[in-house]
């Protein structure tokens, strides 16, 4: 202890800038190490020092640290994963145990060693290009724990994936879109489930470089559902018109609610249903990015007042006596897209049988999960820890179209309230992602694009899907639904989005761009 005590000294006698540190609690007693973390703490604070500090302690990391950057397995060892780190400072690690957030972190760091781990484990696979006619067949692909993950767990559990030629594809659990994002960007993920705007946002730059991403196939539909804290229910809010109520009587207050990306139906759909009563989501309320697995965390801790979130993850909620269901997303938009299958424009074009063979087995999955009778089978697998890893009882109200409300009117049948091959819904549709266009400058993620029909045809790759339909033998093409009809009686027809846009009475300023598409 004396001489880390001196290491550490003699490295802060010359006053740095930077400090580096490599296991420099390893090889001390419990006691000993807790002090001298506080001590760096405090020191760092003060100084204000940049610390860059190497550890194998998944709890060392979260007491210390602002960013923990996972690396996976040597020789050539690369990031795997970063986990931006939300407890205030000055740290004590009694509070730090105690955040909301703290358990949920812990597991993923876990969970992602976990992988490294077995990854070491496992047999090199080798590449049977001249067996299969695939220019690749060992793949990674992201999702995050929810109900609609179920078309990559059944492909992965039926063997789906290894039927089409993949001989070894490992589903990449990662704790939220963010890491998704900057995965499949990255090119740290081969492909990725994603919420539907993604692709459409990392092609047109939205939050940095643009990165040009496509998507072959809708892995599914609705299943998202929007739940405030009891408290307000406690308020006397049950509806929208409610909560306006709510939200005019408590002007000095801050209300909170949580979405899970910028670019997520979740915050659409959210702000539409806001909108619609009156209610400026930029302005009335303040809307916050959080990870689907926090959301109920977040909503015990009193973070914030509400969320919309796929399932299971309102049900959780509800069962713990949290919250309550307003509504759902399938009522604001009946049959709304909510998960795509994407990968990055070169990987499709470096891999193209790959890609339809990616989304054959995907597609075939999705056919099973919308088949009642394997609805059991599937809800086992979607509980075990490397998946979604929660309760039955959370997951079953989702997947049986029978939500418990947690309000007097105890449970509600949703018909269709998760859809996965429902028709020809696999298709990605123009007029569908269309929208999202519009809500992504209507809410200022971006500017509209003047040439919004080629950034279209650039991100929706369905050449790649009617190839793989027709392999299967279904139809090649999605089905023209004519228009988007809303909940509260609006629709959207595409047939001019501009003037769509000007005539919501609640938006940011509205930008139009001519944007430039990357060539690949």
């Amino acid at each position: 202890g004396m001489k880390q005590r001196v290491a550490i000294a003699r490295a802060l006698a010359i006053r740095p800038r930077v400090l580096l540190l490599d296991e420099p609690f390893g090889a001390l007693d419990a006691l000993t190490r807790g002090n001298l973390q506080e001590q760096l703490m405090e020191i760092a604070q003060a100084e204000q020092l940049t610390c860059v500090m190497v550890t194998h302690d998944v709890d060392e990391a979260l007491l210390l640290s602002d960013r923990v950057v996972m690396m996976t397995n040597g020789p050539e060892a690369r990031i795997g994963q970063i986990l931006r780190i939300p407890f205030p400072r000055p740290r004590h690690r009694l509070e730090v145990v105690r955040h909301p957030d703290y358990y949920s972190l812990r597991g993923e760091m876990i969970y992602f060693l976990n992988q490294q781990k077995r990854a070491r484990q496992k047999t090199p696979v080798r590449v049977a290009i001249a067996k299969h006619g695939l220019e690749k067949v060992n793949l990674e692909v992201g999702f995050v724990p929810l109900n609609d993950c179920a078309p990559l767990v059944v492909a992965q559990e039926k063997g789906l994936f290894q039927k089409h030629g993949l001989e070894q594809v490992t589903l990449v659990r990662e704790p939220g879109w963010k890491t998704i994002w900057e995965g499949i960007r990255s090119g740290r993920l081969d492909a990725a489930m994603v919420v539907a705007g993604i692709p459409l946002a990392s092609t047109l730059g939205v939050g940095g470089v643009p990165v040009p991403l496509i998507t072959a196939l809708t892995l599914s539909r609705g299943g998202n559902a929007i739940t405030f804290g009891r408290r307000l229910l406690e308020r006397g809010v049950q509806s929208l018109a409610d909560f306006r109520q709510y939200l005019n009587h408590t002007p000095d207050t801050v209300h909170t609610l949580g979405v899970v990306h910028p670019a997520s139906m979740q915050n659409f759909l959210l702000r539409h249903w806001l909108a619609g009563g009156g209610v400026d989501p930029d302005r009335d309320v303040t809307l916050t990015v959080i990870p689907p697995p926090q959301m109920v965390a977040h909503l015990k801790a009193g973070n914030i007042d509400g969320y919309c979130v796929g399932e299971p993850w309102n049900s959780r909620a509800v069962r713990e006596q949290l919250g309550f269901i307003v509504t759902t997303t399938p009522e604001i938009l009946p049959s709304h897209i909510e998960k795509v299958l994407t990968v990055r424009q070169d990987w499709a074009q470096n891999y193209p049988r790959t890609h339809v063979a990616l989304v054959k087995a995907l597609l075939e999955a999705c056919h099973y999960c919308d088949q009642p009778q394997h609805r059991s089978e599937i809800l086992e697998w979607l509980a075990q820890p490397q998946y979604v890893g929660v309760a039955l009882e959370d997951l079953q109200p989702g997947w049986r179209g029978i939500l418990q409300r947690g309000m007097a009117d105890e449970s509600q049948a949703l018909t269709g309230f998760h859809q996965f091959a429902n028709g020809r819904n696999t298709c990605p549709e123009r007029l569908e992602h269309l929208w999202i266009l519009t809500q992504m400058a209507r809410w200022g993620l971006c500017a509209f694009p003047r040439n919004w029909v080629s950034v279209l045809d650039q991100v929706l790759d369905s050449k790649t899907y009617a190839l793989a339909a027709r392999e299967l033998g279904l139809p090649d093409r999605a089905h023209d639904r004519g228009a988007l009809l809303f909940g509260d009686g609006s629709r959207f027809d595409g047939e001019d989005p501009v003037a769509y846009l000007e005539s919501v009475a609640i938006r940011q300023d509205l930008k139009l761009q001519e944007y430039r598409l990357s060539e690949v």
